[in-house]
């Protein structure tokens, strides 16, 4: 099966471990021009696949296209430009198209009483795509803000996007384990709204969880009796 085939039936597994690999590879991305080039490529792989994604959802796969064109474009731009005000602006439309990816796996997900293979790659998918999202979330308060946040080492130094992405998965994952802090009244904000979503988010897993189960019990149950009766 190729890897075209893959990505067509498990889009949100392929979206998953694509961002997953992201994690490994964005430290060695960000220091040489060749690094950021790359960072750029992978950008736009993780982007086709998060349309890919939206594709097998109830929601609209053109809003998804809509959302991906601007950010595509300056993507594109940014592997023939060191411009720094680029990497804000592709951030500022990557944000909604991964969080509207991110709704529309939620939706996929609850979309009916049957789990399948790819619905259960999709709950590590969600969470990974609010993650980035938040991240690119970051991206757009510090170009607007600069010194929204601050780490341990380096105080003065603009946060690059891999400690503002591991300030978003430690506070969505709500482990409190990151040494970048917002210091900004607005950047503080967007940390306790994603601190929110991160919560919401376990509950919903957890009672879309618990509900099958009763709903596979309950099936069962009725089963038995309905045995019972035939043999009467």
């Amino acid at each position: 099966m190729s890897w075209f085939q893959k990505a067509k039936d498990t889009p949100s597994a392929m979206l998953l471990l694509a961002q997953l690999a992201g994690v490994l590879l964005y430290p060695f991305m960000e220091s040489t021009r060749a690094g950021r080039a790359l960072f750029s490529v992978f950008g736009i792989i993780v982007l086709a696949l998060a349309v890919l994604a939206v594709r097998r959802t109830p929601s609209f796969t053109w809003v998804s296209i809509l959302l991906a064109t601007p950010a595509l474009v300056l993507l594109v731009a940014q592997l023939f430009s060191s411009a720094t005000w680029l990497s804000a602006w592709s951030a500022a439309f990557e944000a909604p198209l991964y969080f509207y990816a991110a709704i529309a796996l939620i939706r996929y997900m609850f979309a009916d009483q049957i789990v399948t293979t790819d619905e259960l790659w999709a709950i590590g998918a969600t969470f990974t795509l609010v993650a980035w999202g938040f991240a690119y979330v970051y991206v757009v308060v510090q170009a607007l803000s600069p010194g929204s946040f601050i780490a341990a080492v380096d105080a003065d130094e603009t946060r690059t996007w891999v400690e503002l992405l591991y300030l978003s998965f430690t506070t969505l994952s709500s482990t409190g384990l990151s040494d970048v802090v917002p210091i900004k009244p607005f950047a503080r904000s967007v940390v306790m709204i994603e601190q929110v979503v991160g919560l919401l988010y376990v509950a919903m897993v957890v009672a879309r969880v618990v509900g099958l189960t009763f709903a596979r019990i309950s099936a069962g149950s009725i089963g038995v009796k309905r045995g019972t009766g035939d043999e009467k």
